[in-house]
């Protein structure tokens, strides 16, 4: 399936998800963040943070679940991530944002009811309080970007009755793609720690410069691809089928470094 063709030129728009060895890493979020301030035109910032609730979880009893690289979410451990990903992280990125003159404004998804999901009904796997996404508010994103304010979305969204959910930051940063690309030319950037995606995760020379659904499915086979990849690609493909422009994963040099080597999806 081919990307949606563009009836008209649309307004650059770019959405960035950084991950948690990032955030775990106080230079390497520094030095991302004055990056991602200097980028010219529109721009949302998607966040993670699962190894800091993960710490938290455990130094409070917790033990924390994960399947294909999602998290298990009860009561207990919802708590744990809306304070780890809507408090700490999330205030803490917007206040460096701030000291990079970038005007950012924090946000989980039942924020002006900006992304609002359904509870996971799995047949046979109860994630718990887990969501996925039903709906992005772009009426309101859009008038947040045309006033210079640059979102920063944590893993929270919410039901619209009143409950918080965990929900990927991949996805997240997928689902805004796909709705703000009917209003913008959207290019979707995943940043980590890793060059790119790797045929050998211990080799980060083995970067795939450029992997397709067909190469996809060939390296889960192989298990070359496994754990929180999956649900990261799963989220490029989805995209691209659905009117996004272009999506890239690599370390966060890319977004500077024209040298640097980087994934690029494609369908």
């Amino acid at each position: 399936m081919s990307p949606k063709p563009k009836t008209k030129n649309l307004k650059p728009l770019s959405i960035i998800k950084i991950g948690g060895n990032i955030i775990d890493n106080p230079a390497e979020l520094a030095q991302f963040l004055i990056d991602f301030s200097i980028i010219e035109g529109d721009k949302i910032l998607v966040h993670g943070g699962g190894k800091s609730a993960t710490k938290m979880a455990e130094s409070i009893g917790l033990i924390p679940q994960m399947i294909d690289g999602r998290r298990i979410t009860d009561a207990a451990m919802l708590e744990v991530v809306v304070m780890i990903y809507a408090g700490q992280i999330n205030k803490n990125i917007v206040a460096q944002l701030q000291a990079n003159f970038t005007n950012a404004i924090g946000f989980s998804g039942a924020d002006g009811n900006l992304i609002q999901s359904d509870k996971r009904n799995h047949l046979t796997i109860n994630y718990g309080y887990v969501g996925d996404v039903k709906k992005v508010n772009t009426e309101l994103l859009e008038t947040l970007l045309s006033n210079g304010i640059v979102p920063v979305f944590c893993a929270i969204t919410h039901d619209g009755k009143g409950q918080l959910l965990n929900t990927n930051a991949d996805t997240i940063a997928s689902e805004l793609a796909i709705a703000l690309s009917e209003v913008f030319d959207v290019t979707l950037n995943y940043c980590f720690e890793k060059p790119g995606v790797l045929y050998d995760a211990e080799d980060d020379s083995s970067v795939i410069e450029n992997i397709n659904q067909e190469l996809y499915s060939k390296l889960k086979v192989e298990k070359a691809i496994h754990s929180g990849m999956i649900p990261k690609l799963d989220n490029c493909f989805n995209s691209l089928s659905k009117g996004v422009q272009k999506i890239k994963i690599g370390h966060h040099r890319m977004l500077q470094d024209k040298t640097s080597l980087y994934t690029s999806i494609e369908l």
